[in-house]
């Protein structure tokens, strides 16, 4: 079974950074998985802001975030980060980490109903 726990969430002003953590335990190593962080803001649908395949390292980011947020894993801490730069008062939300078992590549960003696993969120609030 995996178990997901996000970290890192806070209070930022608009143009501020922020580093989310996604500590994994539980997985199959010699599998590999799609990690994704999705957000939700409230009165809003859950959406993808970046995906990492295990396999290879692919990564996949949404326009809105694509060029302020980097997705990257730490192997040996078993970790998955989400740098998040450049901070904008839209960028608010509950962000989630997610992980599925997939081949090659990743599930698309609009599809929270592939994944298997989900963490328990970390809120992120930026102010203007």
């Amino acid at each position: 079974q995996v178990r997901l726990a996000e970290s890192g969430g806070g209070s930022v002003q608009a143009g501020g950074s922020l580093r989310l953590s996604c500590a994994a335990s539980g997985y199959d190593q010699e599998r590999t998985y799609c990690m994704t962080w999705f957000r939700q803001a409230p009165e809003k649908k859950r959406e993808g802001v970046a995906s990492l395949w295990t396999g290879g390292g692919t990564q996949y980011y949404d326009d809105s975030v694509r060029g302020r947020f980097t997705i990257s894993r730490d192997n040996a801490e078993n970790t998955v980060y989400l740098q998040m730069n450049s901070l904008k008062p839209e960028d608010t939300a509950m962000y989630y980490c997610a992980a599925v078992e997939y081949g090659a590549g990743c599930p698309g960003l609009e599809m929270p109903y592939a994944y298997a696993y989900w963490g328990q969120g970390t809120q992120v609030t930026v102010s203007s």
